[in-house]
């Protein structure tokens, strides 16, 4: 049984926006060792729109602006699955991509009884939906050294009354970000 984990990049005044923050070479090893631990990726829309073509472009070209993001280009396209959670997206152009407008926590939890490596969650509001079910197993969190007053926000809106999380491992980068892992 595979644990869902949900990473993603985030300031110390809680924006998430993907243009605000810092994309260096320690941040992308980071998540390319990451994509490593899983086989199936799961995203709303908005993040698959984000992600891909983006990635397999830059993957499929060597493209990237140094090497350890060509590296997490190559580990994004190497992984066998992507799940998309959306009642717009009709299809998708690739063979590995599944849309699915179903129910989320159903859809979930066969996820998770799959055989295989660990599902890696990304995104804002799909991710908010699944801590709200209680089904996110592992939180990974690049707190970025930047304040920047605008933008999206993680957990707006949402209540998580009651939920604790164990920190299992940090690791502090030169660009002063801060990698923290988390286990319910």
């Amino acid at each position: 049984m595979g644990k869902l984990i949900f990473a993603i990049n985030i300031t110390l005044d809680g924006c998430c926006d993907h243009t605000k923050g810092i994309g260096d070479e320690e941040i992308h090893e980071y998540f390319t060792n990451l994509l490593g631990e899983v086989d199936v990726l799961v995203y709303g829309r908005k993040t698959y729109e984000l992600m891909v073509p983006f990635w397999p472009d830059i993957a499929r070209n060597n493209s990237g602006t140094n090497e350890t993001m060509n590296a997490f280009a190559r580990a994004f396209d190497a992984v066998g699955k992507i799940v998309v959670f959306s009642r717009s997206l009709q299809q998708a152009d690739d063979g590995k991509t599944k849309i699915v407008g179903t129910d989320l926590r159903e859809e979930i939890l066969k996820l998770k009884q799959e055989e295989g490596k660990d599902i890696l969650l990304g995104g804002v509001d799909l991710p908010s939906q699944l801590m709200q079910m209680d089904l996110i197993d592992e939180y990974r969190f690049v707190v970025q050294p930047l304040i920047v007053g605008e933008g999206r926000r993680l957990l707006e809106g949402i209540s998580l009354e009651g939920l604790k999380l164990k920190l299992v491992s940090s690791k502090v980068f030169k660009s002063g970000c801060m990698a923290l892992h988390y286990v319910k």
